[in-house]
């Protein structure tokens, strides 16, 4: 006649003959590539079955691919900052990991690279055009006004004068003024972004545009527009500029 245990009275039992004899229920079965397991789905019927029922062989190799499974679905996925080639002077690790969330599949994982600063290359529209006279990929403004407010826009194009507007549905506005806030394309209109010697404008729609720089790139306004129905992106929807940086991808 068969003897039933209990839950504990078996984890128990098993324990202390892993404790008083190693080399019986640890080193053989290691040795032999199996190691023995525990089969949560029969516990339920541990009284009516014999011990033996319990527990089940497994291979070493399974058990190990099992834990880096569980492993892999317990941890949680780290938010990885993007690759900087130099440092920004306004982004930082916040900003950065809210906008990489945010920017279309095709520029994921690739290096930001700066094309322009008016820390570094002066404040000049002509130059930012010029420094991306050679651009072809998506951009990354940001700003900081006076207000140490950090704001700005992703193209899906490179900035350039233009006789009309150009860009397309990838393109936003976005503001850490002072919570983050994305605004996407809404559909009713096209006007992403338009180059001119004296300005920059990107949104538009009903009068005003979403954000608009002047030629030095020292003031700049931002109001709400139908191409993107956003917010003002500053506390004061007309700015001075402290610091202005444009990042592409490698």
């Amino acid at each position: 006649m068969g003897v039933a245990y209990s839950v504990g009275e078996v984890d128990h039992l098993y324990t202390f003959f892993v404790q008083w004899s190693p080399d019986i229920y640890t080193k053989d079965t290691k040795n032999q590539g199996f190691i023995v397991e525990k089969n949560d789905r029969l516990s339920a019927n541990l009284r009516k079955k014999p011990i033996s029922k319990t527990w089940k062989i497994i291979s070493a190799t399974d058990q190990k691919r099992r834990q880096s499974l569980c492993s892999f679905e317990d941890e949680e996925p780290e938010d990885l900052l993007p690759e900087m080639r130099e440092p920004s002077q306004i982004l930082q690790d916040q900003h950065l990991e809210r906008l990489a969330a945010h920017l279309p599949a095709r520029t994921q994982g690739y290096p930001w690279r700066l094309v322009y600063s008016t820390a570094v290359h002066g404040t000049s529209l002509r130059t930012l055009y010029r420094n991306m006279a050679e651009t072809d990929r998506p951009v990354v403004l940001a700003i900081k006004d006076m207000d140490n407010q950090v704001f700005g826009a992703f193209s899906s194009h490179p900035f350039r004068v233009s006789s009309g507007c150009y860009g397309t549905g990838e393109t936003f506005l976005y503001s850490f003024s002072p919570e983050f806030k994305m605004f996407s394309w809404t559909g009713e209109n096209s006007y992403f972004v338009k180059g001119f010697m004296d300005s920059l404008q990107l949104g538009g729609g009903g009068g005003p545009f979403g954000l608009w720089l002047d030629a030095s790139l020292c003031r700049g306004s931002s109001y709400a527009c139908h191409t993107f129905h956003n917010q003002p992106l500053a506390v004061h929807p007309d700015f001075a500029v402290q610091e202005l940086e444009v990042w592409t991808f490698e």
